[in-house]
């Protein structure tokens, strides 16, 4: 058997499909069989944008995996047979901010797609160590009520698990406001834990197609392609007026990874307010970042999220607090290069995973 994956040999040239004997796990790795891997903003940053991995090209990308582990190293084969979801950034553990819980900025960190080959393959071959395991119920199927499958478990690795690191990292709590700007893929789950956490959700986005589909997580949506920032900022606040949150302490999200979704993050900004950063954008912005000062407010980066938080994520999944179905939607891995630029020119506004 062969394993095939997708590479990039160099940014906007077709990804090329290679075929290559099965790559065998080492010490305290697993290989899996790949179920599905979504498509990500950073995956299009990579390959349009000029965004540059940290291993040299030709490199498989994606980072959104989910699969079953075919075999193991020796140190790993206890997770023969099991179902699991790959963290997008997976830190060593061993050096001194793992050990302080920084994993996030471990420099020995993992991320397929970047540091290691990525999930647009058949097989992938990653460390055991920070697995999220999937519980199967009698029948194979992922346990719960949700009905999600392990492929459509694949946006857990990065599209959701990072918004809610955000959250986390925001001190979001029930009763407090927060307003998502872009309401994609992260944002969207974003705003769904949010409101499963008790919090008045307020969404923000350009794509009316968007704001329908969270429209029923959210108090209110806002398209900003409709109105100037003066008037946005007024509508959002007399919504949260009317519907008794407070006028202080909101808790704003960028997740659209756009200049325009950063300068209105910033712009929305209260007294004693904060601001996560969790979209990415090459494109510079100019604020006045005297405001946080002026403010008492804060702001702070996002990336990804730290392995030890998935289990609790994957539990809001499988529990049906957050729904995966109805924003993602599957393709054959091998139409990878259509689907790149479908998503790249708005064509799509699913979540795409690609399955094998």
């Amino acid at each position: 058997m062969k394993m095939v994956s997708w590479q990039m040999v160099e940014p906007k040239k077709p990804l090329e499909r290679v075929e290559a004997e099965l790559p065998a796990p080492g010490a305290g790795e697993v290989r899996l069989k790949v179920a599905g891997c979504g498509v990500c903003h950073t995956d299009l940053g990579f390959f349009y944008d000029g965004v540059r991995t940290k291993s040299p090209l030709p490199l498989t990308l994606g980072h959104e995996i989910s699969g079953t582990v075919e075999a193991a190293g020796p140190g790993a084969e206890s997770w023969l047979g099991k179902a699991v979801i790959v963290p997008a950034v997976m830190p060593c553990g061993d050096c001194d901010v793992c050990r302080r819980g920084l994993g996030n900025i471990c420099g020995r960190q993992k991320m397929p797609g970047n540091d290691i080959p990525g999930g647009f393959a058949s097989h992938i071959v990653v460390p055991a160590r920070q697995l999220c395991e999937v519980p199967l119920d009698p029948a194979g199927r992922p346990a719960g009520p949700s009905g999600v499958t392990l492929t459509e478990l694949a946006v857990v690795a990065d599209a959701v698990t990072t918004p809610y690191q955000a959250i986390l990292e925001a001190r979001l709590a029930a009763g407090d406001t927060a307003v998502f700007i872009g309401v994609g893929g992260v944002g969207g789950f974003g705003v769904q834990i949010a409101k499963a956490l008790g919090a008045l959700v307020l969404a923000v986005d350009i794509d009316p197609a968007k704001l329908e589909a969270i429209a029923p997580y959210c108090a209110a949506t806002f398209n900003a392609a409709r109105m100037p920032f003066k008037e946005l900022r007024a509508a959002v606040t007399e919504t949260v007026k009317q519907q008794g949150g407070r006028r202080t302490e909101w808790k704003i999200f960028e997740t659209s990874g756009t200049a325009a979704g950063q300068q209105t993050a910033f712009g929305l900004l209260t007294y004693g307010g904060s601001l996560a950063v969790v979209g990415f954008t090459m494109d510079t912005v100019t604020v006045r970042l005297s405001n946080l000062m002026a403010f008492h407010a804060s702001a702070r980066g996002n990336w990804g999220c730290v392995p030890e938080h998935y289990p609790a994520v994957l539990r809001l999944v499988l529990e049906g607090k957050v729904a995966i179905r109805p924003f993602v939607r599957e393709f054959p891995l091998a139409r990878i290069n259509e689907i790149f630029e479908d998503v790249h020119g708005r064509r799509i506004r699913e979540r795409p995973i690609l399955v094998p």
